[in-house]
């Protein structure tokens, strides 16, 4: 086995009975895999013993803490709900992922611990945590002029573009969100929280599933009412980020009014009627306006209501980097259908794996939740993901944040 399959092997025999439980083999073919490993009384050290004045935040499946480490190397501990019902798989799935890919907008995986309950990813630490700790805050945002917020669309393009067409293998991420973009020292973007990520192994573009996790708002409404899922889903997600950095909103507030609480719906309606800057931030006191109407038309653009009308990531990369390429039309947006209809329990419902080469990859936005499997599908994962296996007969409504 390679350095990544004996740590997985290593890993799963600790997390089910300790971390010396692992076998004198894998041991001895793995011993530099320790390394990954931290002891779990360092980290309580490193962190206070994980106290309230060392959380960063808390994530879907756990708080985060910021540690130091005895070299003076600072950390963030992502650290798992005991009581999470589904976050041990979450947990392998995540190092597996991390330990796969390297990318300067990807959050760097240091390492991880799994010594009795205690499940927990150790990442580097960054000063400037999320970006909606920025974005969504009048006084803060502020210190996110237009260059910086380019930077930040463009960030989060490369390391999307990266996990769909570069990686070993294709990754979808499927929780692209304000709070998932975390900032360097520099206010660079890391895409962070792998925890819901989809592996694609070989040519696999897309698959059915009836585990619908994901954050109201920015899920597309293919994946959020019939399971739907594929790279335009994080393209979906990636569409309506770029709006909320444009407009320095959240895609959902109700203080704005019926008409202005959906930022989607509202920006067509601008785009419509010619007037789709007024969308900027109003707090932006310099702002490049080919720029701004650029991110705009291809925020809209990803959010389509075609699949197929949606540009993927490498296209998404090329309108952002060239200053001769001319974007599409956009027509009219997924406005519907972005919060799922899942509300019972599937009694048996493992993913489709029909290979039908059907082309017509339309949404339907049917609140039905039985119309899922009547999605055409051309090409469909064998079901090897972690996160699939486990929850092929239930149906996930807990881990779908409001994201409001």
């Amino acid at each position: 086995m390679g350095f990544l399959s004996n740590l997985c092997a290593c890993l799963e025999r600790t997390l089910k009975g300790g971390r010396h439980a692992a076998g004198s083999d894998a041991e001895a073919n793995a011993a530099d895999s320790y390394d990954l490993f931290f002891e779990l009384r360092a980290l309580q050290i490193a962190t206070n013993f994980f106290s309230d004045l060392n959380q960063l935040g808390h994530g879907g499946f756990g708080p985060v803490f910021k540690g130091l480490m005895p070299n003076g190397q600072e950390v963030a501990v992502k650290k798992l709900s005991v009581d999470s019902r589904q976050g041990l798989r979450e947990f392998i799935n995540e190092v597996k992922l991390l330990l796969k890919i390297q990318h300067k907008n990807l959050v760097t995986l240091l390492g991880c611990c799994a010594e009795g309950p205690e499940k927990m990813l150790v990442y580097e630490y960054l000063p400037n945590k999320s970006l909606d700790y920025f974005l969504f805050d009048k006084m803060k945002s502020a210190s996110l002029d237009w260059t910086m917020r380019f930077r930040i669309v463009t960030g989060v393009a490369r390391g999307l573009l990266y996990l769909h067409e570069e990686a070993p293998e294709r990754i979808i991420h499927r929780d692209i969100k304000a709070s998932n973009i975390l900032l360097d020292d520099q206010l660079n973007p890391k895409i962070s929280d792998f925890g819901l990520a989809r592996l694609f192994p070989g040519e696999d573009t897309h698959v059915n599933t009836f585990r619908i996790s994901g954050t109201h708002g920015y899920m597309a409404p293919e994946y959020a009412m019939h399971g739907y899922l594929s790279v335009k889903t994080d393209v979906f997600s990636f569409g309506v980020l770029v709006l909320e950095i444009v407009s320095g909103r959240k895609n959902h507030d109700s203080r704005h009014g019926a008409e202005k609480a959906d930022l989607l719906s509202y920006t067509w309606t601008l785009y419509q009627d010619g007037k789709a800057l007024e969308v900027v931030d109003s707090s932006l006191t310099k702002c490049n306006r080919d720029e701004a109407a650029m991110c705009i038309q291809l925020g809209l653009l990803c959010c389509q209501q075609s699949i197929a009308d949606r540009p993927d990531m490498n296209s998404v990369h090329l309108m952002l980097s060239s200053d001769s390429f001319t974007l599409p039309k956009p027509g009219k947006p997924a406005i519907q259908g972005r919060i799922g209809r899942w509300t019972t329990t599937s009694t048996s419902a493992p993913t489709n794996t029909n290979t039908n080469t059907n082309t017509n990859t339309n949404t339907n936005t049917n609140t039905n939740a039985s119309s899922s499997s009547n999605i055409g599908i051309s090409k469909t994962s064998g079901g090897n993901s972690f996160v699939e296996d486990y929850s092929r007969n239930s149906i996930s409504y807990s881990s779908i944040d409001e994201g409001r």
